[in-house]
């Protein structure tokens, strides 16, 4: 009533502006993450075909796709590192932003480079690129997290970073192709990173923790202290884990980097095979930088919880190289400790949910176009229509009933329908493998069919029953999309919330990875019909993981380990 008589605002009104403040900038941030995943993974592509690059070369931009797959191996810098000069921008902005513009910059210099007789300095840039953008989506989502309050709740702000995300892959993609054939592609990428330059700039005014801020340093300093105090691990045991997580992790980066240089060194012939490096060396990778590192991280945790190995009394303050080996520690081992700490034995639970709940969309990706294009003998045009434009869409709509239903039912209620609708829709995938007449029928029955007709050119019954069964894929994927983002975001820790949360989001693409040649060969000598049945399966194990963590997180409540806020249902 004060704000209607001209009095100051009331602090719920304040709250209120932050919190839409910080869901435009989610928008902003989820959109310049998603231009250049769609812009350096699959619109380049396009120019170089119609510039002739051979198809040889052209494998060699695949590598760009491994600073997606790996981004947790530099993760820890996100977390601890500071850029000088940039730190006064705030803790996640100061990789944030300088990132948006350089990719900006990189997209604007490609546009002045010929792909042909300048391809040298074209990969290069694209690679730069490529780390560039991987590095900013490991701070975005720490963001995500570090910001987020009971009014920019975490559900929204997940919610909204992906409708920005797939916005994003459709202006990078579709509209790009659409754009390219009109003004060109060199016109096209420099405008594309005009606008990363300009959410770059905008991205200086969005809210962030500062780096120097009294209470974080004091925490920093106490998070240092604490370590030599009395009941803490002995520093040569700390000293010995750290040691072997740093040899096991230099190990996995050296691996990587290893491929990198062979691949752009090496002539075409002797060049390493993308996709063989990730299907051989991907789970080593994987169990070098996460399953030992978490296995030590779970010793430690024991050890402390036994009292064994622990200090009786405060050691002095670290000097020379125990103090770097204190700083190494809480960069690399602590995020471990405490998450593998603070989860116990539901980490397996938490580790099962996370490689099943998106193990059909990561897989299936992959077959979709065969699927379209070989074994339903759709057109170009029909497809881009059904799965880009009509597609992409629904997964916005999708988003955004996930995020209602986030404030309504609850995170995860939200997860579990997700999941349950994720299972279900590959069935409808099922029929249309064997004819789809089920499919049809439905779509003739609600006059969808007859709203399909009316597209120019492309519109038949056919297209409607391929939009029909695509639009409640994307729908669906879009609800479990929401719910699945917020709940991971959900079990980190502020404290270290871009190694964790680029952890567990590698462990997701990796299981797609590494499924897909099963599933080709599943597909050649059974087809689609019962693959799709086989995923339907897959899908209700997740749903039976959510009701066994939402079983967990109801009884344990705080000690189930969340540590965002859970928005409540409304009443």
């Amino acid at each position: 009533m004060a704000e209607a008589q001209g009095d100051k605002p009331g602090w719920s009104a304040v709250f209120r502006a932050m919190g839409q403040r910080k869901t435009g900038f989610m928008a902003l941030f989820g959109f310049a993450s998603g231009l250049p995943f769609s812009l350096f993974l699959g619109t380049l592509y396009a120019w170089l075909s119609e510039a002739e690059v051979d198809l040889e070369t052209m494998g060699v931009f695949s590598l760009i796709g491994l600073a997606y797959a790996f981004q947790f191996l530099w993760s820890p810098l996100i977390d601890k590192v500071n850029i000088a000069g940039f730190s006064r921008l705030g803790r996640r902005k100061q990789w944030m932003v300088p990132a948006q513009l350089l990719l900006g910059g990189i997209l604007v210099t490609l546009s002045l480079l010929d792909p042909v007789s300048q391809l040298g300095w074209f990969s290069l840039l694209a690679g730069i690129g490529a780390f560039a953008s991987a590095t900013q989506d490991i701070a975005i989502n720490a963001w995500r997290i570090d910001v987020a309050d009971e009014k920019a709740t975490l559900d929204i702000l997940s919610t909204v970073y992906q409708m920005g995300y797939r916005l994003a892959a459709l202006v990078g993609g579709a509209f790009g192709l659409i754009i390219a054939a009109r003004i060109g592609w060199p016109e096209t990428y420099a405008l594309m990173g005009v606008i990363l330059l300009g959410i770059g700039a905008l991205g200086l005014f969005a809210p962030d923790n500062k780096v120097g801020n009294v209470d974080d340093d004091a925490a920093s300093d106490a998070q240092l202290l604490a370590l030599r105090s009395a009941g803490e691990l002995r520093p040569e045991i700390r000293a010995r884990a750290l040691a072997l997580v740093g040899v096991l992790w230099a190990a996995a980066i050296g691996v990587v980097l290893t491929f990198m240089v062979m691949s752009l060194a090496f002539p075409p012939d002797q060049r390493p095979n993308p996709t063989e490096f990730t299907l051989n060396w991907g789970p080593w990778i994987i169990v070098a930088t996460v399953v030992l590192p978490a296995l030590v991280a779970g010793w430690l945790a024991a050890q402390k919880r036994d009292g064994t190995n622990l200090l009786a009394e405060d050691a002095p303050p670290a000097r020379g190289a125990g103090f770097a080996m204190d700083h190494l520690y809480r960069a690399l081992v602590l995020p471990l400790v405490e998450f593998v700490g603070r989860m116990g034995w539901s980490l397996v639970l938490i580790l099962a949910l996370v490689l099943t709940y998106r193990i059909c969309d990561a897989i299936w990706g992959t077959f979709a176009y065969p699927f379209y294009l070989g074994e339903l003998n759709y057109t170009n045009d029909e497809v881009a229509f059904a799965s880009k434009f009509f597609g992409v869409g629904a997964i916005i709509a999708g988003l955004a009933l996930g995020g209602y239903l986030l404030t309504k039912l609850g995170r995860m209620l939200t997860l579990t329908l997700g999941a349950l609708l994720a299972a279900l829709t590959n069935l409808l995938y099922a029929d249309l493998a064997v004819g789809g007449a089920r499919m049809q029928a439905a779509s003739d029955a609600i006059g969808f069919t007859w709203a399909i007709m009316q597209v120019p050119v492309i519109g038949s019954p056919a297209l409607a029953k391929l939009t029909f069964t695509v639009m409640f894929e994307n729908l669906a994927i879009g609800i479990a999309g929401a719910a699945y983002v917020a709940w991971l975001s959900s079990i980190v820790s502020k404290q270290y919330s871009a190694v964790q949360y680029a952890l567990l989001s590698s462990l997701t693409l990796l299981v797609g990875t590494l499924g897909r040649g099963a599933l080709g060969e599943m597909i050649e000598d059974q087809g689609y019909f019962d693959v799709f049945v086989l995923t339907t399966l897959i899908g209700f194990l997740a749903v039976a993981l959510c009701l066994a963590e939402w079983y967990r997180q109801a009884r344990f409540g705080r000690a189930a380990g969340v540590v965002t806020p859970q928005v409540q249902p409304a009443e």
